[in-house]
């Protein structure tokens, strides 16, 4: 996609996962790519990798990256990483957030504190993000883009997951409320919402060939998604040819939101 060269975008946890994915698509595809990680810079080196092997395969040279450390639940680490890639590129013109984390617990056993860490990185965290970045828009009169990475739990109940269904829910109602506040200004917001796919994030289910297998009777497609294929759709979001789409969420999921058991009803 030709209108993704030269684009300067952050991309928050973009060290495992939907977010290591979507950045090396982002940088083969000829972009300037901020690769947001928490803690640990050897994480990146995978990102590298990743990166060597899509833009190997697209056949371009690619665009530059940017590590940049940073918790995104913490404001002052969120206004540190903008200044950094600011500075390094002079703007943003795409926003992707995707960090985000889960923890198991029936609801009623869920330590506040616990619940607190969901809510604070992937919604708090992906909206203080997404200010800043519209702030920026607005400041330079750009027509930015910011894409959510939202999850089939959106709309999906998710037992034993309950901090991580509400954030998923919240980051569809700010996909909406952005979108509609700032679609007058040419700022598009929208949102992919992966269904089961094989990230580290599932490793729980992953590796256990029943719990797998169960898993695979609730997609109508019969499989489990691929980041790249996450990665392929959020570009598609980003790229020009998405330019009349905002406010929305494009579920990536093999009909896994389809209601699967009517299928041997």
């Amino acid at each position: 996609m030709e209108e993704l060269t030269g684009k300067n975008i952050l991309v928050t946890g973009a060290t495992s996962g939907i977010g290591q994915a979507i950045a090396a698509r982002l940088v083969a595809e000829g972009s300037n790519v901020a690769l947001n990680y928490r803690n640990d810079i050897n994480k990146l080196d995978d990102t590298k990798k990743m990166i060597e092997k899509m833009t190997s395969k697209m056949d371009n040279k690619g665009g530059q990256y940017l590590p940049v450390e940073g918790d995104v639940s913490e404001e002052k680490d969120i206004l540190r990483m903008y200044d950094e890639v600011i500075k390094k590129w002079g703007s943003l013109d795409i926003l992707v957030n995707n960090a985000g984390i889960q923890i198991y617990d029936p609801s009623e056993q869920v330590e506040t504190d616990d619940f607190d860490k969901v809510i604070n990185v992937n919604l708090r965290g992906a909206y203080l993000c997404a200010r800043e970045a519209i702030q920026h828009f607005l400041n330079t009169e750009k027509k930015g883009i910011i894409l959510n990475v939202s999850s089939v739990h959106e709309i999906i109940p998710r037992p034993q997951y309950v901090s991580y269904a509400i954030s998923k829910g919240g980051i569809k109602s700010m996909t909406q409320t952005l979108a509609l506040e700032y679609a007058p200004y040419g700022i598009r917001v929208n949102a992919i919402a992966p269904g089961a796919t094989d990230t580290s994030i599932n490793d729980d289910w992953l590796d256990d060939p029943q719990k797998k297998q169960a898993m695979k009777r609730r997609i109508p497609l019969g499989r489990v998604g691929t980041p790249e294929e996450m990665a392929a759709a959020a570009a598609f979001l980003m790229s020009d040819e998405a330019q009349y789409i905002t406010g929305q969420t494009l579920f990536i999921d093999g009909g896994m939101t389809l209601y699967p058991n009517f299928l041997n009803s």
